[in-house]
């Protein structure tokens, strides 16, 4: 054999291996991670502290090593709350960047990616705290670091009839994020024995409820549960006070935060009262140290939490799933469902998953304004029961 048919060998071996090998080399290299957050949107004003959160955990993740040696390489994109926006990046993030995790927001896009998800295998993160997405048999590459929408609404029902109330309202957006829990919060307050109202419809964008609240003060309620974000119900419960209700307000985990009782000033002082989901920010638990190494003075919302907890979680499940040799979207779902008690430096409660069940928690902290501060009362949870799980 001559020297150019061994030259002409060694190189056709060096271009099949170059082939056979290539896609995992380049995996090597960085583990991409798609990001639709929320900057402009209708839900922008807690969007924006979670995008921040999501961005600075990826470059602490960087910092620390990233997968064991691997690098993140989180590419974040603003969709405006807009479905359509969030499937054309979702398609985007599969088809050109490759991705097999994404850090998703809204409940509206997020259910209805779950076809695509399913199919395609990506695991999906989302700020959608929705009970419709924890059924493994349904969406099992759905995960969120909270308990669930349903979860919250339920809690309220039982701290209203545990506080002597006997009338309850709902008021909510026109959108699936403030609809989807409410037929099991209409459930729970029928087997409560409470008395419901009408429903009454305020926008995330909204600045007058006046309106609506007049059909509430009718109905004269003890509670209603609020399924806004922190603007609208702020709105809500200083046009409440104008009126002269004396209902009090149960509120769900997006729409309370270090902003409320500045927005809502006097109004919200021992009437309005939060699930959260997370510690607020600066809050002292350990990770607040770990995260003030990132932000320094810088001050945010509670929000900014939520997102660096699901970025903890998504980091954990991805070392886990590098170890077992299965760095795919198969391969971090596995890993994912390993987590039990994960701990996120005392931001959540401890987190599990299971083949069989996604609730990551069924507790969370209730939060009062009190002297124009968030005030943890208690954490309360919730029975982790079968009949609950994804509605």
């Amino acid at each position: 054999m001559n020297f150019k048919c061994i030259c002409f060998g060694l190189a056709a071996i060096f271009m099949s291996c170059v082939l056979m090998v290539g896609p995992a080399a380049a995996a090597d290299k960085e583990i991409v991670v798609g990001g639709i957050f929320d900057i402009t949107g209708a839900t922008s004003a807690v969007g924006k502290d979670y995008a921040l959160g999501a961005q600075d955990a990826a470059t602490y993740i960087n910092q620390k090593g990233g997968v064991d040696g691997t690098p993140i390489k989180l590419i974040p994109n603003d969709y405006a709350y807009a479905v359509p926006k969030a499937v054309t990046l979702y398609k985007k993030y599969k088809d050109v960047d490759k991705v097999f995790v994404i850090q998703g927001w809204g409940t509206g896009d997020t259910n209805a990616m779950k076809p695509l998800i399913n199919k395609d295998k990506i695991v999906y993160f989302s700020a959608s705290y929705d009970a419709n997405l924890n059924d493994p048999k349904k969406t099992p590459y759905n995960f969120f670091i909270g308990s669930s929408y349903s979860e919250h609404i339920r809690m309220a029902m039982r701290y209203v009839k545990e506080n002597g109330g006997k009338k309850v309202c709902f008021i909510y957006p026109d959108h699936p994020y403030g609809k989807n829990p409410i037929p099991a919060g209409k459930d729970f307050a029928k087997k409560m024995g409470l008395e419901v109202g009408p429903d009454i419809s305020v926008d995330l964008r909204a600045t007058d409820a006046t309106s609506q609240l007049m059909q509430m003060k009718e109905f004269n309620p003890d509670f209603a549960w609020v399924g806004g974000t922190t603007p609208s119900t702020a709105v809500i419960i200083k046009d409440a006070a104008k009126l002269g209700l004396k209902t009090k307000f149960l509120i769900n985990t997006w729409g309370i935060d270090e902003n409320l009782p500045k927005l809502a000033g006097e109004a919200a002082e021992g009437r309005a009262f939060g699930f959260i989901v997370v510690r607020p920010f600066g809050y002292d638990v350990p990770e607040t140290k770990i995260i003030q190494t990132i932000t320094g003075d810088k001050k945010y919302t509670l929000h900014y939490n939520k997102a660096w907890a699901s970025m903890m979680v998504m980091w954990e499940g991805l070392k886990r799933a590098k170890k077992a040799g299965q760095l795919n979207g198969p391969g971090l779902k596995a890993a994912l469902e390993t987590l039990k008690d994960f701990g996120t430096g005392g931001l959540t409660p401890p987190l599990t998953y299971t083949p069989t069940d996604h609730r990551a928690t069924t507790t969370c902290g209730l939060y009062a304004i009190k002297g124009g501060q968030l005030t943890l009362v208690t954490d309360v949870s919730i029975d982790r029961t079968p009949e609950y799980l994804g509605w």
